[in-house]
């Protein structure tokens, strides 16, 4: 903090580690005397207040992560200018929006189409009214509150757009991206990859003896196993009903085989808890794995492989792994 930048609390005992940005306010006015009598206002309002005396330091204090989205700028300041400040703040188009406040001596109706030009939300002259002051902040306010609402309803879509409903794992489009995605990543940096296709056994007679409830309950367990299971870097998707798709980045045909046991292990070893009692489920998983010195496979070769593989498992008497041979990957590999 510079010595021309201070912080005051609006709330007794209030932190800036608890404030939020929505009760924070930055004041940048280089008149000490009216800086305070701002300092004042904000502070009967509950605010929390970071004064500057100039527009290098208003400019600096808006880099942190926890910066006010409430700004409140002077025209005229050394070093930066309230307009150009407000320039810099509309040139960033990273981080949450920043409703800019600018108070000036200048009433020419010229002048204020300048400052709203410049990217200022609002424009009042001084001197000026308290309660109008405060008016204008809170219809600020209210339009960064609506803005934060717009991005919480735009980000709960986006996750139902790429999210199963049920186990809030990938859903089908979302992962099969994400396999096209670490199959372009390992063309450009020879890496392997292993795709595991994996489906509970006999889960339709869950449904049929205990109903559907059951069954969804039995899912989401068998979801958290899975990803309790993985690597932070790994993908688990739902690929559909009971079957489960999961990509490995960086691993390899030898390792392959164990991480797929690890996984199988991680349902069969302990029983699900559900309102009808502990109810024992097994996995069966077929892998495959794309290798760094062979040619790039097409995801859906590689899917063939693993469903064949899996289809194998299912064969050999289910709750196990089969690896598709070297042959059949080496096939894959070599379509697309």
């Amino acid at each position: 903090m510079t010595e021309s930048q201070e912080t005051y609390e609006g709330k007794a005992g209030s932190t800036p580690d608890h404030a939020s940005q929505l009760d924070s306010v930055l004041i940048a006015e280089d008149d000490p005397i009216f800086r305070r009598v701002l300092q004042g206002w904000f502070q009967k309002w509950q605010y929390r207040v970071t004064a500057v005396g100039n527009g290098v330091d208003a400019w600096q204090a808006l880099q942190g992560e926890d910066a006010p989205q409430m700004v409140i700028l002077d025209w005229m300041m050394p070093g930066v200018d309230g307009i150009e400040l407000c320039r810099k703040i509309r040139t960033r188009s990273d981080g949450p929006y920043r409703y800019v406040l600018l108070l000036t001596a200048r009433d020419d109706r010229k002048d204020v189409v300048t400052g709203l030009n410049a990217g200022a939300d609002d424009y009042l002259t001084k001197p000026f009214d308290t309660e109008e002051l405060r008016a204008r902040v809170r219809a600020g306010r209210r339009i960064l509150e609506l803005q934060q609402a717009l991005l919480r309803a735009r980000d709960a879509l986006q996750f139902e757009a790429a999210h199963d409903p049920l186990t809030v794992l990938w859903n089908r489009g979302a992962i099969l991206a994400f396999l096209q995605r670490e199959l372009d990543r390992q063309s450009r940096n020879h890496l392997p990859l292993a795709v595991l296709m994996a489906d509970l056994d006999h889960f339709k007679e869950v449904n049929d003896t205990h109903g559907h409830m059951v069954g969804d309950a039995v899912l989401q367990e068998v979801a958290r196993r899975l990803m309790a299971a993985v690597r932070s870097y790994d993908l688990v998707g739902r690929y559909g009903g009971e079957e489960f798709l999961i990509l490995l980045p960086g691993c390899d045909h030898a390792d392959v085989m164990a991480s797929a046991e690890r996984l199988r292990r991680t349902i069969a070893d302990r029983p699900i808890e559900t309102s009808a009692g502990a109810i024992a489920m097994t996995l069966s998983l077929g892998c495959v794995s794309a290798h760094a010195d062979e040619a790039p496979p097409t995801y859906t070769a590689l899917l063939r492989s693993a469903d064949s593989a899996l289809y194998l498992a299912k064969a050999e008497g289910r709750n196990r792994v089969a690896v598709a041979p070297r042959k059949v990957q080496a096939s894959a590999a070599g379509k697309g």
